[in-house]
């Protein structure tokens, strides 16, 4: 359900916004939304789990308020960093 170590080095490798960057907005949201990925493909097979549909639905949470925090900021960055992860339609 969790993310590889390589795996997350690729999304802050893709999405860091200077070098060493590790904890831009843009970041955490790459990383949260490949989180959620991965635990909206676990309820497809265990769909009565409700413990982890908590942390899931805290995870979209925490994301919608990082998104709100680069959209207040700028409006380029929020739109270019929703159509590379694929959010909203």
């Amino acid at each position: 359900m969790s993310i590889t170590a390589e795996r997350k080095a690729e999304l802050i490798k893709e999405y860091a916004t200077k070098d060493g960057d590790t904890g831009s907005p843009e970041v955490q949201v790459a990383i949260l939304t490949e989180r959620i990925n991965n635990l909206t493909e676990h309820f497809k097979a265990h769909g009565k789990d409700n413990h982890s549909r908590r942390g899931l639905l805290k995870m979209v949470a925490s994301r919608r308020s990082l998104l709100d925090y680069v959209k207040g900021k700028s409006e380029e960055r929020y739109q270019s960093l929703i159509q590379r992860l694929g959010v909203r339609r």
